[in-house]
């Protein structure tokens, strides 16, 4: 991954998206040149990683341009205006097709965003691409029948997790601040914490999905807490297409209800579940082979 000297001035690339508002507020540079790093940044690392899916440079210049004069204006449109995003390959983007990560699926552009989608396109994001995922997100890894194999960028010869694999990618390769993953059993938090990255996986129904699905939620995947709490501030807004959506809530997403002081913090150190079960299975073999034959004392 790329490692900046200790005593180098960060990179437009590497700021949080609260750090680049502040900047963007105090017209210390534009959204025109965060993207423009950012692009650099993806011409470095993508041919390493390949994290990326309908990457849209050009597309996202007009964005990024347009953002930039309301910020000469002071008149920004939005909560993430000029904000450079990512968003998984299964979440739908207007005129785009949905190839859910496998080679069987038939290609066809979405008629609409998808509701995750929407509100950061809503809230000014700079969408420049999608990210990839493994086939229909049934895997932990970045093994895709349609998209490259995409690899971590701190070990290249790693598997960055999944399902939300690109996105995970991208985060830790310094490719902007803000990736939209989608999580049933694991899937922003599992590549999230193999690339060193914050996640979280809303509560059923907090974030406005299409198609709903039960277990699916669209969540968060950033470098900081404070940005993943931006995000949520955005892709919680209410959308009337997912029937199973919670009634709409303000919620402060940077105010913790309770300190985290005295929590406990579980660590899995080991990730193979067949090894882990190979344990578990030795450890009752061992149990009941004592409980029948009880030493001879």
């Amino acid at each position: 991954m790329h490692k900046p000297k200790a005593d180098a001035i960060t990179s437009l690339h590497d700021l949080s998206a609260v750090d680049l508002l502040a900047g963007y507020r105090a017209k210390q540079f534009s959204p025109s040149e965060v993207l423009e790093e950012i692009i650099s940044q993806v011409a470095t690392w993508e041919p390493h990683i390949k994290a990326l899916y309908l990457y849209d440079p050009d597309g996202a210049r007009k964005v990024a341009k347009a953002s930039t004069e309301r910020w000469q204006q002071a008149e920004p449109a939005g909560t993430l205006d000029g904000v450079p995003v990512t968003i998984k390959d299964n979440v739908a983007t207007k005129g785009q097709p949905v190839p859910l990560g496998a080679a069987s699926v038939k290609l066809a552009p979405a008629e609409k965003d998808a509701p995750p989608a929407a509100r950061l396109r809503e809230a000014g994001g700079v969408i420049f691409s999608k990210t990839t995922m493994p086939d229909y997100g049934m895997l932990s890894s970045g093994l895709s029948s349609f998209h490259p194999l995409t690899r971590n960028p701190w070990d290249v010869s790693k598997n960055p997790g999944g399902s939300s694999s690109g996105a995970g990618a991208a985060g830790a390769a310094g490719y902007g601040p803000l990736h939209l993953g989608t999580d049933i059993g694991g899937s922003v938090r599992l590549p999230a914490s193999w690339c060193g990255l914050v996640a979280l996986k809303p509560s059923l129904g907090r974030v406005p999905i299409d198609p709903p699905y039960v277990g699916r939620v669209a969540g968060p995947m950033t470098r900081t807490v404070d940005d993943a709490a931006l995000m949520m501030s955005v892709l919680s807004r209410p959308d009337r297409r997912d029937g199973m959506s919670l009634p709409a809530l303000e919620v402060n997403w940077k105010a913790l209800e309770k300190s985290p002081r005295k929590l406990r913090i579980g660590l899995m150190l080991d990730a193979d579940p067949a090894r882990r079960s190979r344990r578990t299975f030795a450890r009752s073999s061992s149990r009941r082979r004592r409980r029948s034959n009880p030493p001879v004392r």
